[in-house]
């Protein structure tokens, strides 16, 4: 298994859907950059956030999450409380072959600010929005900004397809299209 550089994330890119819309060039200009990089691909958040809020809940349960502790924002900025966090979606819809494996971690930009980026893999042949758990470390109010950069995504192609892909599985999050809170 290896990472892969720039012109094989461009073919698959282009060839098999596996990134839409896909942005050939690192857009840096005024934003946070997001586009295609030497190897990865820097992913966009969009305009759709869940904020976290502990108003109505004394615990968080992930067999019994309570979506009432999410407060929604659709804007082009959105404000995570200190010590919180915030679901968001991709801009970016993804479908991985069944023969690559992909990882995310967070731009240096956010992670220098106390933002962290949590973002499971992208399984063999998951298809959908990913959704992003952004987390304010800080004991200060952060800024996310909507429609550019917020994380980056290596790709690993292996020699051969997996015997069970999460489509197979029929995994859970599979073909997710808005910010998707956790389910059992």
């Amino acid at each position: 298994m290896s990472i892969k550089p720039d012109h094989w994330i461009r073919r698959m890119a282009l060839e098999c859907n596996m990134i839409d819309p896909f942005v050939e060039n690192q857009v840096r200009e005024g934003a946070i950059s997001y586009g295609l990089s030497s190897y990865g691909y820097d992913i966009r958040v969009s305009d759709e956030f869940k904020v976290f809020t502990n108003v109505h809940m004394p615990i968080i349960d992930p067999k019994n999450f309570d979506p009432n502790c999410f407060v929604d924002i659709k804007a082009d900025v959105c404000i995570i409380p200190p010590n919180s966090f915030a679901l968001a979606r991709t801009v970016e819809h993804f479908n991985i072959p069944r023969n690559v494996l992909s990882i995310c971690v967070g731009k240096s930009t956010y992670a220098r600010t106390g933002l962290v980026v949590n973002v499971t893999p992208l399984e063999p042949e998951w298809s959908g929005f990913l959704t992003l758990e952004i987390s304010n470390t800080t004991p200060l109010p952060a800024k996310i900004y909507a429609n550019e950069g917020i994380a980056q995504l290596l790709f690993f192609e292996s020699d051969e397809p997996c015997e069970t892909s999460y489509a197979d599985r029929k995994g859970k999050y599979q073909n997710q299209v808005g910010v998707t809170p956790p389910r059992l």
